[in-house]
């Protein structure tokens, strides 16, 4: 898949839920090797934004576009998204939960599921129920799947929540690796996700 053109254009994008605008007139484009880090107070709008480019929200105004591929998948095709909830179902094994949702995003070899787990530090509770997981393992293993399956771009909300300062040194690898190899960043934070000066967007912003 060649992503050295390409783009995720945001123009005019506006999102209400329950009759109350989030917020309106966000514009942005984002380019191949690029990062967006979005910031502003809680309520601004922050994880609306990421759930409307995902495709999990439909945006009152404006639209959203990834241009420049050839491949005629969509956005939420071509996208992973990292929300606040790491949907690790409780009585399935680390591996069998990551083998679910490597099957579900359409890419199911087992040695890069393997090799997602390895490199988050979690290939030796591979077969220990999810369950049981601490909260910043949970994380991991959520981490793991934007490794197991190759999607180029990445929607992170709140990406480092629960992790300790090593899981987060790793998380920062993992993205500068992204970045460098043509993929995208958008993540949503309170904090440093340990990039060197990615671009920002504050919502909220008077």
């Amino acid at each position: 898949m060649k992503t050295d053109r390409m783009k995720l254009i945001c123009d005019s994008l506006a999102s209400e839920r329950g009759g109350r605008q989030v917020f309106a007139g966000v514009n942005f484009t984002v380019s191949a090797g690029e990062a967006l880090v979005v910031t502003g107070r809680n309520g601004a709008g922050k994880s609306t934004l990421l759930r409307v480019i995902a495709g999990l929200l439909r945006a009152a105004e404006g639209k959203v576009e990834l241009a420049g591929l050839a491949d005629e998948a969509s956005l939420p095709e071509q996208a992973h998204y990292l929300g606040h909830l790491d949907a690790a179902k409780p009585s399935l094994t680390v591996r069998e939960n990551l083998t679910f949702w490597a099957d579900f995003l359409g890419a199911s070899e087992q040695a890069r599921i393997d090799s997602a787990l390895e490199a988050v530090e979690l290939d030796t509770l591979a077969d220990l129920p999810a369950a049981y997981l601490s909260a910043g393992q949970k994380r991991r293993l959520s981490i793991a799947r934007l490794l197991a399956v190759k999607r180029p771009v990445w929607l992170l909300d709140e990406p480092t929540s629960a992790l300790d300062a090593q899981s987060q040194d790793r998380l920062a690898a993992f993205m500068r690796e992204h970045l460098a190899g043509g993929g995208m960043i958008i993540a949503a934070t309170h904090g440093p996700v340990g990039l060197d000066a990615p671009r920002e967007l504050k919502m909220g912003a008077a």
